[in-house]
């Protein structure tokens, strides 16, 4: 059989010298011939797909039914299953993006005329997938997959819900299927939650995870003006094509602008785009076509273009596994590739923020029950909204964590959610232990920054690799940078002044939430003679550029600085908004009532346009950063503002704000002005507070 599978393997690999890598033929005889339960840990790129792809083909060959792949990387898995097409294994997948072909798939599948499904974690969440899809193939199962097992540990980095489905979907399947669990990263500790959840039975393989065409170094540049200018300087001199790391999506526009300013061929990558736009994405770096993609863990996990020359960090990832995982991606099949870990002053912070709000506060889950208790018909998600001041995603962690809990205290019925008679009682404890082992992960990553002990050995290390050896090809082992680790005055000034000039344009809304603003009858769409322009921020709150200076003005001086009104000036000068406006307005403060009217009458003497302060404001309400959704958001506003009218004020207007958080203000404040008979509202703020997080 081993000589059938190698064979298979050349051609799915359409390479006639291939063999298998060590470990490689023993986990698919393991699974093959013993039907055994087996977790596989071995490096990016070493090949696990191939095992499973193979031991379908041979299984099926046997005559047993199709494998059942469980994967968070669907959209990342066109080469592999080219490669199972070339040695006759038909692969069918059931995801969100294909709802078209489901009922195609589901016919050949309960056909025999599917070899392998792909199917993502949170298909396992969906009622009619199990009962009219997996339940009647479930006694005829032939390979139980569970790509990236380490999700399904909740004391691992990358923890996904919906992965909790799958121990007990694998309860529910008969004993005797064979089960493969494949990761790259995975330490002892998360081993051993995942040995307790698949069962004692299962044996696990574990290869050398280390990479020998690596050469990794640490370069800590404060600013990102430094480290836009360092990779401005340094990129081109890189070898092949790479990734650039960011930790939000934010960073990764900013970044790639940057570079394409200065006439470096990058792309940015990141989950707010379309899965189409991904795939070219994908296809342009994995063709060469591109220098590189600044991304963030969207392209994480499941992306294999073995000839990636370089992997830059451009901030700190949060852990070594993160980080192992994503550097991991270079030099798979070249002699030398780079791994380099820039690190700034933001790093902290921003690992902080994802740490923070990994789990949802015991207050949040508690005020969810609550509100559903007290509901006998239930609350869908928007009643939810209105009776709680938490945003949809916090509404939304705490509904699926509830409903992952075993027995539930949650049940969704069509769209409205309902409280069960469970007496729920959170794991305080192991939340604490979770949210200190985060913290211990982002300590690990301060040390390997200031490592003197072999790079490439400190994160074996950390993952457990039985046999840590020095790579000797590391900037510490070599005793010198293989990169240089600054950068010139002339370029970080340039890249201080294109920071200065990242404006962030304001998006208008578009639909009232429904019942927050009855005082003024908004509701339903907002009508276009209503609705707000296009506006332009400045300057992110806090941020390199402007941003400091907007927050010193804000909470230190009570004033803003001249710099920041010519700053708006030149702003708007490039902007060109059209019609251009002929006066200036603001949003009026009772807690600061001159910060901002000052800050727009001398904005206005700039633009020689008059100051009209027209908008009054006639009852105090709560600071918007403190409402969590667009409901609370925009119910806090309602009744708030009038507008006194003034002959002349049919123009287009500017209307001036410091801080723009929910938009809601600006929104409520230019439906006023356009009823009140103004003519297009353009709204500048001097700094948008947004982290930008996410993927």
């Amino acid at each position: 059989m081993k000589e059938e599978a190698l064979s298979f393997l050349r051609q799915a690999l359409n390479k006639p010298t291939a063999n298998f890598r060590p470990g490689q033929w023993e986990s698919i005889q393991e699974l093959v011939e013993r039907r055994s339960r087996l977790l596989v840990i071995q490096r990016t790129g070493w090949g696990k797909s191939l095992v499973y792809f193979l031991a379908t083909r041979l299984l099926r060959d046997q005559g047993a039914g199709c494998s059942i792949l469980i994967s968070p990387l669907l959209a990342l898995m066109r080469n592999q299953i080219a490669a199972a097409q070339r040695i006759g294994v038909k692969a069918a997948t059931i995801n969100s993006s294909n709802q078209e072909e489901w009922e195609v798939v589901k016919i050949k599948l309960l056909a025999g005329e599917v070899d392998i499904l792909l199917i993502s974690p949170e298909r396992l969440a969906n009622d009619e997938f199990r009962e009219n899809i997996l339940l009647p193939i479930s006694q005829r199962i032939g390979l139980f997959v569970v790509d990236e097992a380490h999700c399904i540990s909740d004391w691992g980095h990358d923890f996904r819900p919906d992965y909790q489905r799958i121990v007990r979907i694998l309860q529910a399947l008969p004993q005797n299927i064979p089960v493969l669990a494949t990761t790259a990263t995975a330490n002892n500790r998360v081993v051993d939650d995942i040995i307790n959840q698949l069962g004692a039975n299962l044996q696990v393989r574990r290869g050398d995870l280390t990479r020998e065409s690596l050469r990794l170094q640490n370069i800590y540049l404060p600013s990102p003006a430094q480290r836009m200018a360092w990779l401005a300087e340094n990129l081109p001199n890189l070898p092949g094509s790479g990734i650039i790391y960011t930790l939000t999506v934010r960073d990764a526009n900013r970044v790639a602008n940057w570079l394409t300013i200065q006439g470096i061929n990058v792309k940015a990558y990141h989950g707010d785009l379309e899965s189409e736009s991904r795939i070219t994405l994908e296809d342009e770096l994995l063709n060469n076509q591109i220098k590189a993609l600044v991304a963030t863990t969207a392209l994480g996990m499941g992306f294999d273009k073995p000839d990636l020359g370089f992997v830059i960090h451009y901030q700190r990832p949060g852990s070594v596994v993160h980080y192992y995982q994503q550097v991991g991606r270079a030099g798979r099949a070249v002699d030398a590739a780079y791994g380099v870990l820039l690190s700034g002053d933001e790093d902290d912070e921003i690992t902080n923020y994802f740490i923070n709000t990994a789990f949802p506060p015991q207050i949040h889950t508690q005020q969810v029950l609550d509100a559903l208790n007290q509901a006998t018909e239930g609350l869908s998600v928007p009643q939810l909204e209105q009776n709680l001041n938490l945003s949809r995603g916090q509404i939304d962690k705490v509904l699926k964590l509830l409903s992952l809990e075993f027995p539930s205290p949650v049940s969704k019925q069509g769209s409205k959610w309902y409280a069960n008679p469970i007496n729920y009682r959170p794991d305080i404890e192991k939340i604490t232990k979770l949210t200190e082992i985060r913290r211990q992960e982002q300590a690990k990553m301060s040390e390997y920054m200031q490592s003197t002990e072999c790079l490439m050995a400190f994160l074996a290390k950390e993952l457990d690799d039985p046999h840590p050896v020095n790579c000797g090809k590391c900037a510490v082992c070599l005793s010198m940078p293989l990169l240089p680790v600054t950068c010139s005055i002339e370029m970080v000034n340039q890249a201080v002044i294109y920071l200065r000039r990242s404006n962030q344009i304001i998006e208008p809304r578009k639909q009232w939430p429904s019942q927050a603003l009855s005082s003024y009858n908004f509701s339903g769409n907002i009508k276009n003679n209503l609705i707000a322009e296009a506006g332009r921020a400045l300057s992110l709150w806090g941020d390199a550029g402007w941003g400091e200076l907007v927050k010193q003005g804000k909470y230190r001086d009570n004033h803003f600085d001249d710099a920041l009104v010519q700053s708006m000036r030149e702003m708007i000068q490039r902007w060109q908004p059209q019609p251009f406006p002929t006066w200036v307005t603001c949003v009026p403060s009772l807690n600061r009532p001159e910060l901002v009217p000052n800050f727009a009458q001398r904005l206005a003497n700039q633009l020689r346009l008059p100051f009209k302060p027209i908008v009054r404001k006639v009852h105090q309400t709560k600071l918007q950063k403190s409402m969590s959704n667009s409901y609370q958001q925009a119910h806090n506003l309602n009744g708030a503002f009038v507008i006194d009218t003034f002959p002349g004020m049919s123009g287009a207007v500017f209307l001036v704000d410091d801080m723009v958080d929910s938009r809601w203000t600006f929104t409520v404040i230019a439906a006023l002005l356009r009823s009140a008979g103004s003519g297009q509202v353009f709204p500048v703020a001097l700094a948008l507070n947004s982290l930008g997080q996410g993927e």
